[in-house]
């Protein structure tokens, strides 16, 4: 199996982190070599920086701020972990990566899109993703899932709901710019249809 980058984006209470578990599970039963992790974080770099982002008071940084300290993890997260796996042919499943920043800080927050643009060209550069998948839920129905996790990671999960209606309008406008790339999941119906969906969309990629 060679490798291939596989994202996973979506709003908060979208079930991403059990489905990238899932499918972890189905590739390593087809005898393939995987490599998860999450962003921000995934090296101990970047790791400390979603500490900054994920918690505390939710005016703590401007979207420019939070855009740019994403990019100081991600590009930590790019040279010591994603980079490396992919050279062994690993398959990489990331929960979130650059389409994240792109609608949290950009679409939802406000940030510049020409900064956007250009840090991910200076940073993520020819590592973009083989396949994004985008997990499509109604905001308030994901809020309600997320917050009954009780999880202190809760910062943009208390930035109010018109903050989560731009959100996912962003990730529908970047799934529509780039269909090649990413495919819609249909977040909010059973755990196993789900898990069948992803399934589907990415044996159709290896």
């Amino acid at each position: 199996m060679p490798g291939l980058f596989i994202t996973f984006e979506g709003g908060e209470g979208t079930g991403k982190s059990t489905q990238v578990a899932r499918l972890a599970e189905r590739l390593l039963v087809q005898g393939g070599k995987v490599t998860i992790t999450r962003e921000p974080g995934g090296t101990p770099a970047a790791e400390q920086l979603r500490g900054l982002l994920v918690s505390g008071e939710t005016g703590r940084w401007s979207a420019t701020g939070e855009a740019l300290l994403n990019y100081a993890a991600r590009e930590s997260h790019l040279t010591d972990l994603i980079r490396p796996a992919l050279a062994k042919d690993h398959v990489v499943l990331c929960d979130r990566f650059m389409d994240s920043t792109r609608a949290y800080q950009g679409y939802a927050g406000g940030c510049s899109m020409a900064l956007i643009d250009a840090l991910e060209e200076g940073v993520v550069g020819a590592t973009r993703p083989d396949l994004t998948l985008i997990f499509d839920l109604d905001p308030e129905q994901g809020l309600l899932r997320a917050r009954s996790r009780g999880d202190s990671e809760d910062r943009y999960e208390r930035k109010g709901v018109d903050f989560h209606r731009r959100l996912r309008s962003g990730f529908l406008d970047i799934l529509d710019r780039e269909p090649k790339r990413c495919r819609l999941v249909e977040a909010g119906r059973p755990v196993d249809d789900v898990s069948n969906q992803v399934w589907s969309i990415v044996s159709g990629r290896l």
